[in-house]
């Protein structure tokens, strides 16, 4: 065997390995808090540690307590999901009305400071978001969005439209402008151009960027605990998961099943997009 062989060998059998132990580090956690999920509290104290559950334990109780309103004695995270779901698809629906012209933009129009542009949207994300909290909520307070979806909606979309801009510019200077010159000479306008022409063209890499933005709006916790902390009845799932993690009386196989009801839905969305979101992450890595 030569050196190549070998070494071509031995980075086979590596690449196996680590792709299993970062399967087993990834999915046995969520696995075990499945199995949790399903089980009453009882038998879990008879036995923590068994990683399955038989079917005369098998139990939908938990997710009947979490999703069960507050007022018949129950979490109320059915509310709270519907709150999560208002919130971060407003977030993404504005998010890309005003990310996907600002990026064409960037990356198409000429302009003083052009350049510098893209790395100014990258640097105002990178602030910290404990620095911007305080600021932000009394502002909001004053104008009177304090305590509402509205304006949490509002907060998130100043989050992550400089870094949707900065993720869309990468993509969309890969485009041939001789297609969009093309189109012009058809009689197309900038806008008909954007429409028709980059808008299917950069479909991967706006729906990876929605699916970004979603995950933030989605889990984000820190401007939902400032904004909505005083009237539950407008809480996020986050928030909701918290209460159940920080409640004495709350068993953790509810805590579990509250955490399988945040989690599913946005494992469910990236599998159903995956193919869009490889695709978007990958395709400004080389341009035309």
């Amino acid at each position: 065997m030569t050196r190549a062989q070998a070494e071509e060998r031995t980075f086979r059998i590596l690449r196996w390995v680590v792709l299993a132990f970062l399967a087993i580090t990834t999915l046995v956690p969520f696995y075990y808090m499945l199995v949790l999920s399903f089980k009453s509290i009882d038998r879990l104290l008879l036995d923590p540690g068994r990683l399955w559950v038989s079917l005369s334990e098998f139990t939908l109780s938990t997710y009947h307590d979490v999703l069960r309103s507050a007022e018949d004695g129950g979490q109320g995270f059915l509310r709270m999901l519907g709150n999560s779901a208002l919130v971060a698809l407003a977030t993404v629906a504005l998010t890309l009305l005003a990310s996907v012209p600002g990026a064409y933009a960037v990356s198409r129009l000429k302009f003083f400071g052009g350049r510098q542009v893209g790395a100014m949207f990258l640097a105002v994300y990178l602030f910290p978001s404990t620095l911007l909290a305080v600021p932000l909520f009394v502002m909001f307070a004053r104008i009177g969005l304090q305590g509402s979806l509205a304006g949490l909606a509002i907060v998130y979309i100043a989050q992550t439209v400089p870094v949707s801009i900065y993720m869309l510019r990468n993509y969309l200077v890969t485009i041939p402008r001789s297609v969009e010159e093309a189109a012009a000479l058809d009689g197309c306008s900038r806008p008909q151009i954007l429409r028709r022409i980059v808008l299917p063209l950069a479909a991967p890499s706006i729906m990876a960027t929605a699916l970004y933005v979603f995950m933030i709006a989605w889990n984000e916790f820190l401007f939902a605990l400032l904004f909505l902390a005083a009237d539950p009845d407008k809480w996020t799932v986050s928030l909701g998961l918290q209460q159940l993690a920080n409640g004495i009386e709350v068993s953790k196989t509810v805590l579990m099943a509250g955490s399988v009801v945040l989690t599913v839905p946005v494992v469910l969305l990236f599998y159903a997009v995956e193919r869009f979101l490889t695709e978007g992450l990958t395709s400004g890595a080389d341009k035309s």
